[in-house]
């Protein structure tokens, strides 16, 4: 038998860190598209750090930052008495910092495939830059940006060593279906850890199937 909450908080965690990893993700990705200015590569090539970085690595500097001795850690502790690690919010730090890079890089592409002139066009008809985004840029974008979504959420839902950095494995409070995965075959159970890895597997497929096929509809 397997416990149902990994799989719970799972989709829990990478629901509520894409709601981060979208709402920055494309903030950053239309402010960058649109303007120019010292050290914009820097800053984009820093986005994209997590998605090269080994997540052990990225889960140590986040351990470092909101860590009982860290910077934010310390700050969060002394303001508002929140301890951070070692807990639900931690893993969905976690997640959110491992899949923004992949919400940016779609988000980024998607808005570099509109074509200028129909932004241009509502301006010159009097739009302002926030009508013209939300009526002109953003349709023309949806099918970057629900690729972005998808792909987000799977690798959310997938996270480990950032995870397992900062929210550590607590069962029923902070084990995720990848911790439960490699817990259950560290004690030579492959009956539990076969089926949290049928049921990741499961839903990462339906998750692609169904961005893939809504995609080649909207193409036919």
């Amino acid at each position: 038998m397997i416990e149902w909450q990994p799989i719970f908080l799972s989709l829990k965690v990478a629901g509520v860190s894409l709601i981060f990893v979208f709402l920055f993700g494309v903030s950053f990705a239309h402010l960058l598209h649109n303007r120019s200015f010292p050290g914009k590569t820097a800053l984009e090539a820093f986005f994209t750090l997590p998605l090269v970085l080994p997540p052990v690595v990225t889960g140590f500097l986040l351990l470092v930052l909101i860590g009982k001795n860290g910077p934010v850690g310390q700050l969060l502790r002394t303001t508002l008495d929140v301890q951070l690690v070692f807990t639900p919010y931690a893993a969905v730090l976690a997640a959110a910092v491992v899949a923004f890079p992949l919400m940016y890089q779609n988000a980024k592409a998607a808005f570099q495939n509109v074509d200028a002139t129909l932004e241009d066009a509502a301006r010159t008809l009097g739009s302002s830059e926030w009508r013209v985004f939300l009526t002109v840029t953003l349709p023309l974008s949806r099918s970057g940006l629900m690729s972005g979504v998808v792909l987000s959420y799977a690798r959310a839902l997938g996270e480990f060593g950032a995870t397992m950095m900062v929210a550590g494995n607590i069962p029923g409070k902070t084990q995720t279906i990848p911790l439960a995965i490699y817990f259950a075959s560290e004690a030579n159970d492959l009956t539990a850890a076969g089926i949290y890895v049928l049921i990741i597997s499961v839903l990462t497929f339906i998750l692609l199937f169904l961005v893939n096929s809504w995609n080649n509809r909207k193409n036919s």
